[in-house]
């Protein structure tokens, strides 16, 4: 039976991508670092990196049970922490991916309630539009706008959501309001890349008929907090989740430009892999937005 310790030495090897730095990071000299790993090999049957004097990767192998490894220890660790639990204070880190625009602007605001009542947690924010994925990376957590295609994560619905078509007072008093979906083809809309591509049809409906938009614009971006800077700047029309700006629709700051249209749901969910346990201070963190987000339209 492999010893926990290799394991764990597997695992941040993976995420660190050699294994001088995974030693360094856990106080192990490379040599035994290596040593461990080998010793991993042998009890598997199995090679879980291809060396060479320059890369260290994943061999299939290696990649098949990283994924079985990290949810084990998570178990093991997340066990361990329900024997503390009720006798001291919830610590730890949380590792949080979130959308990059939602994790500047509207969560980093709410998670200063989480932070002041569990101030012996430590969250890491991981902020990006691309795909996360939460075997590869040391993910305990990852908030997405819409459903992921992989079965084997659970997803918790936040809140209900949509996207509005929206432009600050700046450029629609340069530019004109548009009165109708139409006429936005004769305006500078902003289009956002998704990990699909470019996201240049705006589906929504208005006045009971359908539309899906093809639009176009002088810019774009797979970065939604640029879009959204963009937007505010005065630089043209934006298709942004209503969670991103809700504060900026308060403050007058962007303009909804349909305000009785029917746009395209995007509810927040939270994303965490498939298992059995969850760490109690996830938990308690997925308990916290649910409520947070509730009350943030």
């Amino acid at each position: 039976m492999p010893h926990l310790d290799d394991l764990r030495l597997f695992v941040r090897i993976a995420e660190a991508g050699g294994i001088s730095e995974a030693a360094r990071r856990l106080g192990l000299s490379p040599a035994a670092a290596s040593a461990a790993v080998k010793r991993l090999e042998r009890q598997l049957d199995n090679r879980l990196f291809e060396r060479s004097t320059r890369s260290l990767r994943l061999t299939q192998a290696g990649e098949d049970f990283l994924g079985c490894c990290i949810q084990a220890l998570e178990l093991l660790d997340g066990g361990l922490a329900t024997l503390r639990h009720g006798r001291e204070e919830l610590s730890g880190e949380i590792h949080l991916g979130a959308p990059s625009d939602l994790g500047r602007g509207t969560l980093d605001g709410l998670l200063e309630g989480f932070r002041r009542q569990h101030p012996q947690i430590r969250l890491v924010m991981h902020l990006s539009d691309g795909m996360h994925d939460l075997y590869r990376n040391p993910l305990d957590l990852v908030l997405r706008y819409g459903l992921m295609r992989d079965s084997s994560l659970v997803a918790r619905k936040l809140c209900d959501n949509h996207r509005v078509i929206c432009a600050a007072p700046a450029y629609l008093a340069r530019a004109g309001r548009p009165v109708t979906p139409e006429a936005l083809a004769a305006h500078n809309c902003i289009c956002f890349y998704l990990s699909s591509g470019l996201y240049d049809r705006w589906r929504f409906a208005h006045n009971g008929r359908h539309y899906e938009l093809e639009v176009r614009g002088d810019r774009a971006a797979a970065d939604g907090a640029l879009v959204h800077q963009w937007a505010l700047q005065g630089v043209g029309i934006a298709y942004k989740s209503r969670l991103d700006i809700h504060a900026d629709l308060d403050a007058g700051r962007l303009v909804d430009l349909f305000p009785d249209a029917d746009y395209e749901a995007v509810p927040l969910y939270a994303v965490y892999p498939s298992r059995r346990y969850q760490p109690a201070r996830v938990k308690a963190l997925v308990d916290y937005l649910e409520g947070a987000f509730s009350t943030t339209r």
